[in-house]
């Protein structure tokens, strides 16, 4: 759980930038990538996770802009890129404009709950790292490059002349 605003940002930073990394890799084409029909899209996940920030963050107080929760997925990989920098970079400048440390013992009602606003961030970082899990599947499904996230990729043992772990 998060302690303090500085606590929540600094996670924030880095796990927005992987998130970025992997919104940029995506290409038009990629968007409709699934495992089966019946299962999100690449381009669905990616839009979710654009939706969230806004969505999740009004539950809590702020005003974030972006992607509205109800919007359809757009048709190119920028439009969904550029409205999750947009809100991820907005998350933390809102947060320190409108809260303090101890904001995060606050309690809201969260999807028919209630949370302090510690635990309902861990939940966002948790949320967002699971399906950005689930797009990285799917991009090597759509044959794309992988980003380097918590470690090298494949691709990147390659790069540096050893020999990547075996399968």
């Amino acid at each position: 759980m998060f302690r303090t605003l500085d606590d929540f940002c600094d996670v924030w930073k880095d796990e927005g930038e992987s998130t970025n990394k992997v919104l940029a890799t995506l290409t038009d084409a990629s968007l409709s990538q699934a495992v089966t029909a019946d299962h999100r899209t690449l381009g669905r996940l990616g839009w979710h996770l654009a939706q969230t920030i806004p969505e999740m963050m009004s539950k809590m107080g702020l005003t974030i802009p972006g992607a509205d929760e109800h919007a359809p997925v757009p048709s190119t990989a920028k439009a969904i890129a550029d409205a999750y920098a947009l809100s991820a970079a907005e998350l933390p400048r809102q947060m320190r404009v409108h809260w303090t440390d101890a904001s995060m013992n606050v309690i809201d009602e969260m999807y028919g709950e209630r949370w302090t606003r510690s635990y309902s961030l861990r939940l966002f970082v948790l949320h967002q790292a699971h399906h950005r899990g689930q797009m990285t599947v799917l991009m090597r499904q759509a044959g794309l490059p992988m980003p380097s996230l918590y470690g090298p990729t494949r691709e990147e043992w390659a790069q540096w002349n050893q020999q990547p772990p075996s399968v």
